[in-house]
C-alpha cells in the first residue's frame, strides 16, 4: 500500500513540474515522440465511426458530428501518428465547422437537416481538443502551420470563453447563452486539464495557468450527494456566500458529462484531488443493484437502473488502479456505441503516456 501511494504522489509531482515548467529541455516532445500500442484499437475505431471524408459519427446521436468528436479523433491519429487521417478530420472540420467571425468551431453538424449547422454556438471543450491535437501533431510531424493554427484557437477561445465570476477565472461551456445577470452554468467536465496546460503554452499572456488552478478549486467545492460527486452541469453566482449547486435545467447527476472529470485528472495526474477520490469511491462501493451504475442523481440518492459501459469503466479502471496500463482496459470493439468507443479511446491514450511519467 505504501509503496502504491508512493508511485501515485511520484506521478502527481512529474505532471505538477511538467506543467510548471513547460520550457524544460525535451518537454516540448515529450508526449509525442512515443507511438500508441495496439493500433487495432485504432483501426477498429476508425472502421466503425470515422466516414472516408473525415467526419466522425455519433452512433447514439442520429449519426451527428460535433466538435468534440473531431477533435477527439485528432488526437487520436496524432497519437497513433496517423498523418493521413488527420489530415483529412482536420480539412472536414475545417470546411464544414470552422466559424467564420473566428477560429472557433460550431459544437454541431446534423446529416438529417436541411442545413446541417443550425446553432453557430461553439463548445469549450471541443474547441480545446482541436487545439491540443493541432499543437501536439505540429511537434510530432514538425508543422509550424499546424501550431500557428492551434495558437489562433487558444487566443479566440481566451477572448470568447474565458471569464471572471465573482473572485474566479471560470471557463464558459460556450461563447453565448450560458451567463445570466444573476448566475453562470458552467460544464466543469469541459476543463480538460492536459490541454490547459497546453492552451498556457500556445497563448502564455492569457489566464490559463490561473483557470486550471481556479477550475481544480472550483471541483473542490463542487462535491454533491451521498459521495461527495461532481455534477454534470453546475451553477455559480459569484457570490462568495453562495457555494456552487447543480444547474437548474439539467438533471442533478454525476453522469455521462461529468464521468470525463476523473479521467482528465488521471491524465493530469491529479487522482489524489477530492473529485477523483469521490470517483473512485462511487466506484468502489457494493452497490444492491450488483453492479456498477452508469449514474447517480443526488436528489435522493439514486442510481441508474442499468450499468455504466465499456467506456466508463474504461475510466473507473484508470482512476481506481494507478499503474494501469492500456492492455488493463477495455477494448474499443466492446463499446456499444461512438461516445464509448471514445471514452475507451481517450482511457487508453491517459493510461499510456501516465505510464511515460514513472
Amino acid at each position: 500500500m505504501q509503496g502504491a501511494f508512493g508511485r501515485r504522489k511520484w506521478v502527481a509531482l512529474c505532471a505538477g513540474l511538467l506543467a510548471v515548467v513547460p520550457r524544460f529541455p525535451g518537454y516540448a516532445d515529450f508526449r509525442s515522440a512515443s507511438v500508441m500500442p495496439d493500433r487495432q484499437e485504432w483501426e477498429g475505431f476508425k472502421a466503425l465511426y470515422l466516414l472516408p471524408v473525415g467526419r466522425i459519427i455519433d452512433t447514439g446521436n442520429n449519426n451527428a458530428s460535433h466538435s468534440e468528436g473531431q477533435g477527439w479523433a485528432l488526437l487520436m491519429a496524432e497519437a497513433f501518428d496517423d498523418q493521413p487521417v488527420f489530415d483529412r478530420v482536420l480539412a472536414w472540420t475545417q470546411q464544414n465547422l470552422r466559424r467564420p467571425q473566428d477560429s472557433l468551431h460550431v459544437w454541431s453538424w446534423r446529416p438529417d437537416r436541411r442545413n446541417p449547422v443550425e446553432d453557430t454556438n461553439n463548445a469549450a471543450d471541443g474547441d480545446l481538443f482541436i487545439a491540443w491535437a493541432l499543437e501536439r501533431a505540429g511537434r510530432r510531424w514538425h508543422r509550424p502551420e499546424l501550431t500557428e493554427r492551434a495558437a489562433a484557437i487558444a487566443r479566440d477561445l481566451h477572448e470568447r470563453c474565458v471569464r471572471r465570476v465573482g473572485g474566479r477565472i471560470v471557463l464558459l461551456p460556450a461563447a453565448f447563452g450560458f451567463e445570466h445577470p444573476s448566475y453562470t452554468v458552467i460544464n466543469p467536465s469541459y476543463y480538460v486539464f492536459p490541454a490547459l496546460d497546453a492552451m498556457a503554452r500556445l497563448h502564455p499572456e492569457g489566464l490559463w495557468r490561473p483557470l486550471r488552478e481556479d477550475g481544480l478549486a472550483l471541483l473542490r467545492e463542487s462535491g454533491f450527494g451521498a459521495w461527495n460527486l461532481p455534477a454534470d452541469w453546475i451553477r455559480l453566482t459569484g457570490k462568495p456566500e453562495e457555494p456552487p449547486s447543480p444547474a437548474v435545467g439539467w438533471p442533478a447527476r454525476f453522469s455521462y458529462d461529468a464521468v470525463r472529470i476523473p479521467l482528465y485528472m488521471a491524465w493530469a495526474g491529479l487522482l489524489d484531488e477530492p473529485a477523483a477520490r469521490a470517483a473512485a469511491r462511487f466506484w468502489s462501493t457494493r452497490h444492491p443493484a450488483g453492479y456498477t451504475p452508469a449514474w447517480t442523481d443526488f436528489a435522493q440518492d439514486t442510481v441508474a437502473p442499468y450499468a455504466a459501459d465499456s467506456g466508463m469503466q474504461a475510466i473507473m479502471r484508470l482512476v481506481l488502479d494507478p499503474q494501469a496500463r492500456v492492455a488493463d482496459l477495455p477494448q474499443v470493439l466492446a463499446a456499444p456505441h461512438y461516445y464509448a468507443a471514445a471514452l475507451t479511446l481517450l482511457a487508453r491514450l491517459a493510461a499510456f503516456e501516465r505510464t511515460m511519467l514513472l
